[in-house]
């Protein structure tokens, strides 16, 4: 039966649809965007325009759209969630429950390792098959180690570790081990090699990270899906914070979990068939993918470090549909365990989303494929323009009359950007607040009002480190900088006056010029971006306190910025928590590995 050319291609939505969602969504983003230009204009140009108000005004249009559509996207979340009965069939219509019949397909759940702690690898592979072998369908799954770890000591335990884990298994030929001897392609390059030697024998794949963990029910849900709908390439699931004792990992996994549900949706609503792909916790349909994703090559000759976006683009390309499911579900993942780690983490993902640009001309992309590069570019490229805006403000005053710039303008937008700042999160904080139960799901209104506090004041001083770090980054890679790929620290561990200066000297001394230039020549203004540059000043010691196990353990204790999987923990969770406080630390070697990437 020939496919209804208004329909996408597995036949769930009307294109035209989605085409007058996606239009409506550009034009309120348009219309937003041209109006705060517009505002900054008047002000700026209140009395003529110089070089360097032309400068903030650029710095300005650059870092502006990420916000506003993040403002957008939530709000629009937050309208499906609260005022729309059929929110899940609106946006995703793959999701609705479906016939729980024996599955037909057999599935790879394949975790890459590079020089990460085998232990802790191992205990999330047995839980997730311990929960996937309590269902009746938990033997249409095979596991496979896909292992590019360099450390012969780590390789050792790797081995190790999965030969303890066959060990009295009855269902040994389940279990599967490879080591590369190169790293040819890094992820991308491992994954590739699995499709090339196994994956004619499976229907789907679901890779994992080191630290993704899943649960067996999550993945039935991914495999019924993927059996029902023959045209679907890629289910990416929503995936959330697991409980940390880290002070830094549950204030920043805290905003997010909140935000992310509002904001998922909304984006979810007008992406439909062209979603993103974020490389782990999906599903993904082998026989597409190996035919329509392999990675094109730079002209640099450098291999493809953000693999992800570019082969939800080029899935699609081939006429399959790219879905997100916009629900918290079993998908879980570790956050980083500190400040340092998590801004290397930002920096590895900036290196990485900063080749898009060359792939923006790949042939045959759908429209919406190519908007979907291109805002994983801007993610990272308002980060330098934001840093412009304030070294670019602190310097007019000193260098300019500014006496005639309409000052209650000013504040007013300056206030108004704040707020869009903050609107992901208010709008997902607002949306558990509104939820059934939702208060207690976050240990009671105490605590979620205290972790609200705490996230929020954190969040200003996270934001400043990040931006500073990637701007620097931004402004060496054109000078050849070495781009390394090297393995992540994970455990709980403490962070030195002397690690932490090290890492953030640059911003204590942008924070002194910027706002010593200001409080200089216009001491109101150094008061009034408080809120943007004090975080730049607290950067340091917010890297020790937050790294601090024993804050952690406070955090932990009182169950301040906890998520709802701490209050209500899941069997898996449990499963993981119990193996892992008997897992050795990371041993000394794999420390060596994270100092020199």
């Amino acid at each position: 039966m020939p496919q209804n050319p208004d329909l996408t291609p597995a036949g769930l939505q009307s294109r035209s649809t989605l085409r007058r969602r996606r239009m409506g969504v550009a034009l309120a983003n348009l219309g937003l965007y041209a109006a705060l230009l517009v505002w900054l204009a008047a002000i700026l140009g209140s009395d003529g325009w110089t070089l360097l108000r032309v400068g903030i005004f650029v710095a300005f249009a650059v870092a502006t759209p990420w916000s506003v559509l993040g403002v957008c996207n939530s709000l629009l979340g937050f309208w499906l969630l609260h005022f729309r009965a059929d929110a899940l069939e609106q946006a995703a219509p793959f999701a609705l429950p479906l016939e729980a019949s024996p599955l037909k397909t057999r599935s790879a759940i394949l975790m890459t390792l590079r020089n990460e702690n085998p232990a802790r690898a191992f205990a999330r592979l047995r839980a997730i098959k311990a929960s996937l072998d309590a269902l009746p369908e938990g033997a249409a799954f095979d596991f496979f180690v896909l292992s590019d770890t360099t450390a012969t000591a780590i390789a050792q335990a790797e081995e190790a570790e999965f030969s303890l884990w066959r060990e009295g298994m009855s269902d040994a030929e389940r279990l599967h081990y490879r080591r590369r001897s190169e790293n040819i392609g890094f992820k991308a390059g491992n994954i590739a090699d699995f499709c090339e030697h196994w994956g004619g024998d499976y229907e789907f794949m679901i890779p994992l990270d080191a630290d993704s963990l899943m649960d067996g029910a999550t993945i039935l849900r991914l495999a019924r899906i993927g059996e029902a709908f023959a045209k679907i390439g890629i289910v990416q699931t929503l995936v959330v914070g697991a409980p940390s004792h880290s002070a830094f990992a549950r204030i920043f996994q805290f905003g997010m979990r909140a935000g992310m549900r509002a904001y998922t949706m909304g984006a979810t609503f007008w992406a439909g068939d062209c979603g993103p792909f974020w490389g782990h916790n999906a599903l993904v349909r082998i026989a597409p993918f190996v035919a329509h994703c392999e990675l094109p090559e730079l002209k640099s000759g450098k291999p493809i470090l953000s693999h992800d976006q570019i082969e939800a683009a080029l899935m699609r390309r081939g006429g399959f549909e790219v879905r997100v499911l916009p629900v918290e579900c079993g998908s879980f993942e570790e956050n980083p365990p500190t400040l340092l780690d998590f801004v290397a983490r930002e920096t590895r993902w900036c290196r990485g989303n900063m080749q898009y640009p060359h792939l923006l001309g790949t042939p045959g992309l759908l429209p919406m494929s190519r908007f979907q590069l291109i805002w994983a570019i801007s993610m990272f490229i308002g980060a330098p323009a934001w840093t412009a805006i304030l070294f670019l403000a602190a310097l007019l005053p000193a260098t300019e009359n500014v006496a005639k710039i309409p000052a209650g303008s000013a504040k007013a937008l300056y206030l108004l950007f704040l707020a869009f700042y903050l609107t992901p999160k208010l709008a997902g904080f607002f949306d558990a607040i509104l939820q059934r139960g939702g208060l207690a799901r976050y240990g009671g209104s105490l605590r979620f009002g205290a972790g609200v506090l705490a996230e929020t004041f954190c969040s200003f001083i996270i934001g400043a480190a990040t931006n500073l770090n990637i701007t620097l980054l931004l402004a060496t890679l054109p000078f050849g900088r070495k781009i390394e790929w090297g393995a992540q620290s994970r455990d709980v561990h403490g962070v030195s006056w002397r690690a932490a200066t090290r890492a953030f000297w640059p911003h204590l001394l942008f924070g002194v010029v910027v706002v010593g230039v200001a409080a200089a020549f216009a001491p109101k203004l150094a008061l009034w971006s408080l809120p943007l540059t004090a975080g730049y000043f607290l950067a340091i010691p917010f890297a020790v306190a937050s790294a601090s196990p024993k804050i952690g353990r406070w955090f932990f204790t009182r169950g301040l910025c906890g998520t709802p999987e701490e209050f209500c923990t899941p069997e898996i969770l449990r499963a993981v928590s119990s193996a892992t406080e008997e897992a050795p630390k990371t041993p000394d070697v794999l420390v060596a590995c994270y100092d020199r990437s």
